[in-house]
Formats: C-alpha cells, sequence, structure tokens
C-alpha cells in the first residue's frame, strides 16, 4: 500500500435501537424451568437454540423414532421408487408386536399411504415393520439405513437399532439430534409434513366390525399453540417424550423434550415452552441477502468508494427484551486499497446483544475497482496531503 497514507480499522454502527441507554445496562437472561430430563427449543429459521437442557445427553427416543421411519418413506417417494398407493405385505412379525398397533391383518398388503398414517398418526409398530421390511427386506436391514441417513443430516449421537423405538440398549439418541432431525423434515419434505397435523385415521375393523378410529398422540394438536407436528414418544425406560413444531405468523420453532413422568406433564411442559418461546423472544431481519451495509472509502481507486455486503440474509433470533440494546457494526481497514476483486473479504460485520453469542459475518466487495493510472494516483495523493481529500474522490 502507499505510504502517503495508512490505513486504520473502523467500527461503523450500522444499526442500533434509539431505545438504547448510555449505561449500556443489560436485560437478564431469560429463563425457563422444565421438569423435562432432557429439552430443547429452536427456531426453524435462524436455527438459534433459544433453551436446551441436557440436549446432548443420550436418551431413549421411544416411538420418536418414527419420524426417521417415515423420512425414509418419504425418500423413496420423492424419488419415485415407490408411491402412496404402492403396497407392502404384512409379515407375521410385524402383525404379531406388541405396543401400539395400526392393526394391519398378517399376510394381506396394504398401500403405503395407509401404512404411513398408520405410523404418524396412530404410531403403530406394525405398520413400522412392515414399511421397513418392505423398503429394506428386514427391519435390521432398515435401521441400519436409519443410522447411515441419521448421520448424513448431522445426528451425530443417534443410533437406530430397529423401527419403532422398541427398548433396546443400543437404540440411542439426544434431543439435539431428534430437533435435527424434525427441522430436516419439516425443510426437505414439505409435501409430506401435512400428514403429522391430521389429528385421526381410521383404519381395519374391530372383532364386532366396527371401523377402527385411533387419535393423535400429540397434545399440542389440540391446543392453540399452533402446532402441526410431530411425534409422541413413550417406554418406561424413555419417560414420555415429544418432538413437536408450532408455528404463529412467520415464525416456526421446533422443540423436542424427554423423559416426564406422565401424558398429563407431557402436555403442560410442552404447551409452557413453546409458548414461552413465542412470547420471549423475536426475529428481527437485518439485512437481505447482497444488500449493501456499507460504503468503505476506496485508496488511489477509479471509484470513491466500494459497497461492501454479506452473502446471505442476516434474519437473527433474541429475547425481545435485549432488542434495545442490540449493535450491528461494519469493521474493515479504511480507505480500502485499489485494485480491488468484487467479492473481496475486506473486513467483517459484527452483531451483538444481550444473551446471544456474537454473530460475525464476511463483508465482501460489491463490485471491482481498477487502480488510477500513473498520474492518477499522483494527483490524488497530493489531493490528499493537501486537501485531506480521501484518495480517488
Amino acid at each position: 500500500m502507499n505510504t502517503l497514507v495508512r490505513a486504520t480499522f473502523v467500527t461503523v454502527t450500522i444499526l442500533a435501537s434509539a431505545f438504547a441507554i448510555a449505561t449500556g445496562a443489560f436485560a437478564a437472561p431469560p429463563t425457563f424451568q422444565t421438569s423435562a430430563k432432557q429439552a430443547i427449543l429452536i427456531d426453524f429459521d435462524t436455527g438459534s437454540v433459544l433453551y436446551e437442557k441436557n440436549a446432548d445427553e443420550p436418551m431413549f427416543p421411544a416411538s420418536m423414532t418414527k419420524i426417521m421411519t417415515s423420512i425414509l418413506a418419504f425418500d423413496e417417494l420423492r424419488a419415485g421408487r415407490l408411491t402412496m398407493d404402492s403396497t407392502f405385505h404384512v409379515s407375521e412379525k410385524a402383525w404379531r408386536k406388541g405396543g401400539s398397533k395400526m392393526f394391519v391383518r398378517v399376510n394381506t398388503d396394504v398401500k403405503l399411504g395407509d401404512l404411513l398414517r398408520g405410523v404418524v398418526v396412530q404410531s403403530g409398530n406394525d405398520a413400522s415393520i412392515v414399511i421397513a421390511e418392505g423398503i429394506s427386506g428386514t427391519e435390521e436391514a432398515f435401521a441400519q439405513r436409519m443410522t447411515e441417513r441419521a448421520h448424513e443430516i448431522g445426528m451425530i449421537r443417534t443410533n437406530f437399532r430397529n423401527a419403532t423405538g422398541w427398548p433396546d440398549p443400543e437404540h440411542m439418541t439426544t434431543a439435539r439430534d431428534l430437533a435435527t432431525l424434525a427441522m430436516f423434515l419439516i425443510s426437505e419434505h414439505p409435501d409430506f409434513y401435512g400428514l403429522y397435523s391430521e389429528k385421526e385415521f381410521t383404519y381395519g375393523k374391530s372383532l364386532d366390525g366396527k371401523p377402527i378410529t385411533q387419535g393423535n398422540r400429540n397434545p399440542l394438536l389440540y391446543k392453540s399453540v399452533g402446532a402441526d407436528g410431530l411425534k409422541t414418544g413413550h417406554t418406561e425406560a424413555s419417560g414420555y417424550g415429544l418432538t413437536a413444531s408450532a408455528i404463529r405468523g412467520d415464525r416456526r420453532l421446533v422443540m423436542v423434550l424427554n423423559g416426564m413422568e406422565s401424558l398429563r406433564t407431557r402436555s403442560n411442559e410442552s404447551e409452557r415452552l413453546v409458548n414461552w418461546g413465542f412470547r420471549t423472544f423475536e426475529n428481527y431481519e437485518l439485512f437481505k441477502a447482497g444488500e449493501t451495509v456499507e460504503n468503505a472509502k476506496v485508496w488511489l481507486g477509479d471509484a470513491p468508494n466500494v459497497p461492501l455486503f454479506i452473502d446471505e440474509a442476516l434474519t437473527i433470533t433474541i429475547p425481545k427484551a435485549s432488542r434495545r440494546n442490540m449493535t450491528v457494526k461494519a469493521i474493515y481497514k479504511s480507505p480500502v486499497p485499489a485494485p480491488i476483486a468484487e467479492g473481496m473479504v475486506v473486513g467483517r460485520l459484527e452483531v451483538s446483544a444481550p444473551d446471544i453469542e456474537p454473530i460475525v459475518k464476511p463483508l465482501k466487495t460489491a463490485q471491482s475497482v481498477d487502480q488510477l493510472d500513473f498520474f492518477g494516483r499522483i494527483t490524488s495523493a497530493i489531493n490528499f496531503i493537501i486537501f485531506g481529500a480521501s484518495a480517488g474522490s
């Protein structure tokens, strides 16, 4: 760089609330207490963790396992290898399986669309095994694929041993992994996600010939919290659990709770946590993708300024009480020396607020700026020395 001027770091405050106070006092961190042994609450759009408790502790997922069972079927449907009218044969193993059931009959063929509702709405262990055997030949082979798929989508602490969540000491996951699974399903299979909001499904007949209708076990679907999925689970070893999602306006939250002592506790704790999340936090859009963050001065260039931007849209989730203390700063060396290539990283954008980790994004140049020719550089440098003008302006 030309020695006539030294580049200095500048910090430009892009956004600060008009309600910020001089003392800089921060709001107290939001708190929440739950009797669940493991829990996590995440904002779907920003990925911000709003609350967690033992979120990486190994736990038994019970029937929440069936979210992955359905995803492998959705993968086959999206790939065109299966349709909702494809039929799978009911083996004696599937028919005899205990626990929650869809009540399929042995040695019959059942449509995949019905089986999926049997898994999602009725939590049928029999339906889960029928799907597993239909796709992979055996439930064991299907479970191996479930684990592989889990690791592919980032569930690094998960191991599946069956398609149902039937107790097995090696069948383990975490609350964070189940939240990852739920967000993957919602984003990757929106065409099928609607199954999780269905409140009942009728299949088969009882011994007296009456149709068998079973209700969805997700307690939040029957409350005014905006819930539209996903799946409950319960065994003696796991306690009562729920992986759920709710949407209000343009915000979606994903929640996992496990290890609760009763159906009532599961219902109450899940309602309390989701309401707390929507009430306490808000999303704030700071910049759209490609939007100019700052116009930086240029040294010895054929343009006086160069726009700086961040690649992706930036929306953050913070406690509502922390909004007034939020600051957004562009930090870079000024002036930026020419020549400048488009897309060159020249600084960083920093977002800070109480109760969140600072968010840092690279600042890039939005366009190229050529260096002035020799005489232009001399003239510009002289103007800077005499008049203090920005070189290149």
